[in-house]
């Protein structure tokens, strides 16, 4: 696990804590139990999340050797079923007493105008706040499609990984960073895209603001 995340967690650390609370969570699950995750005082954004389960969970497979199959079956819904509601969570401690608009846009309407592909990404919830037309074209998916959608789905699996850990850094106080990535197109396809994260915080939320550039075709 130490090896995908390239560092191991401290044991002290609220990382550890998730891991310890998603143990419990699953051993009492898989012993005939119907416990609800357990998530009182976790304040652990949601991308550090997704990406240390998801490397817990890798490993555990590979430790099982031939019974890595069962393990993943096993394994793949609970982490999920967490991780849901963890999002959950997070997204009820930043709700204020104001009711939200239906999908109300997090940045200027001008974006919209930009040729370039763009997506504000909550660093809490990973999920797609806002998106201008340009970024559904990329995807081939609406843009209203997009917006409340999970940002990793837009994301090949091979470059999940270097996805969570550009999006923790802005998290984490980062800004204007530059990287290449790819995109999935929603079509069965990726497209090789250059990419920038800026970051915008509110007293509420934090949200990575990307830009992507397609550098050549989609490749199948």
């Amino acid at each position: 696990m130490a090896t995908r995340l390239g560092r191991k967690p401290a044991s002290s650390s609220p990382e550890s804590e998730v891991l310890r609370r998603f143990r419990s969570f699953a051993m009492l699950t898989l012993s005939g139990g119907h416990p609800d995750p357990s998530l009182d005082g976790l304040r652990v954004p949601y991308p550090r999340v997704a990406r240390l389960l998801g490397a817990w969970v890798e490993a555990a497979i590979e430790t099982a050797g031939p019974s890595g199959p069962q393990v993943r079956e096993a394994l793949e819904p609970l982490r999920e079923r967490f991780q849901l509601a963890l999002r959950g969570t997070a997204t009820a401690r930043r709700a204020s007493g104001a009711p939200r608009t239906n999908r109300r846009r997090a940045v200027a309407a001008a974006i919209d105008r930009v040729a370039e592909a763009f997506l504000a990404v909550d660093t809490d919830t990973g999920t797609i706040e806002d998106a201008n037309p340009a970024a559904g074209a990329l995807l081939g998916t609406p843009r209203d499609a997009l917006i409340g959608s999970e940002a990793i789905g837009y994301v090949p699996k091979q470059e999940r990984d270097a996805w969570w850990t550009e999006l923790e850094a802005v998290a984490e106080g980062e800004d204007g960073r530059h990287f290449r990535t790819w995109l999935s197109d929603g079509l069965g396809g990726s497209i090789a895209v250059e990419a920038s994260i800026t970051r915008f915080s509110t007293r509420r939320r934090t949200l990575a603001l990307f830009i992507a550039r397609p550098t050549r075709a989609a490749r199948g």
